[in-house]
């Protein structure tokens, strides 16, 4: 069986600062695999990885059966398997909703102009922005905006969706809305590597939980055993510290 996407060995340094230190994953097609860490850890550059967005020190990343880290493959058709949903929404604000949503469809995949914006109109659909097509970043609130970056990433017909905390530049109030249509995606099977400092989403939608710190895997497993019942130290101590924050208020605030 050929695995959605499987990283062996996987380094990367920047200079002399070792950012991931050997890791190891793999990633079931239909599964949701959600990635958790304090901030540091390597888990966004992990992400990037993974379309070759930051070049692998050493190991190997495949996609489907295809190793992007082969001298020769050819990357850009690689990546067309692989969508990326961002922190920062990455709109272009000088265009309107549904060219940001075509624009990679006509330039990268050749479709014309109709098929572009038919496909388009559907992912808005089923993203809950379709009524703001016309209009233009700025008028758009945050969790709407990424709502129309996901359906950007839809129309290129991923086989993989990357999600590098989507939802942490976002208003508490709109992050439902964007973790509402990740649900939703789950649900209909799309494959799917989370990078997220949501711990209900982690383990109410992932099949799997990567735990990482330092640049390491410590600990991954169903949801119900990571989050709920963890094995390691650093683990347990960095949900007590997530899924208490009040208890960091206090501590703050208390007179030093």
């Amino acid at each position: 069986m050929t695995h959605a996407v499987q990283l062996i060995g996987l380094h990367k340094s920047f200079g002399d600062l070792e950012v991931l230190k050997g890791i190891d994953l793999t990633v079931e097609q239909g599964q949701v695999v959600c990635v958790i860490g304090p901030s540091g850890s390597g888990k966004s550059t992990l992400l990037r990885c993974v379309n070759l967005l930051e070049q692998p020190t050493a190991g190997q990343v495949f996609v489907h059966g295809a190793e992007l880290t082969d001298i020769d493959v050819d990357i850009d058709a690689a990546r067309r398997r692989l969508g990326m949903v961002f922190q920062q929404f990455n709109l272009f604000g000088h265009l309107s909703v549904l060219d940001n949503v075509t624009i990679a469809q006509r330039r990268v995949l050749k479709r014309p102009k109709r098929e572009a914006a038919e496909i388009a109109m559907r992912n808005l659909e089923k993203v809950g922005v379709a009524e703001k097509a016309k209009q233009y970043p700025a008028q758009l609130s945050g969790g709407q905006q990424q709502r129309v970056a996901i359906a950007r990433a839809l129309s290129m017909d991923p086989a993989v969706m990357l999600f590098d905390e989507p939802t942490s530049a976002l208003d508490p109030e709109l992050v439902g809305d964007v973790l509402g249509v990740m649900r939703q995606l789950a649900n209909e099977g799309m494959t799917m590597l989370v990078v997220t400092h949501e711990m209900q989403f982690a383990r109410e939608v992932g099949d799997a939980v990567l735990f990482m710190d330092e640049g390491l895997v410590v600990e991954q497993g169903p949801p119900a055993q990571v989050i709920s019942a963890p094995q390691h130290e650093r683990t347990r101590e960095f949900l007590h510290r997530v899924l208490n924050p009040t208890h960091l208020d206090e501590e703050a605030a208390a007179p030093q």
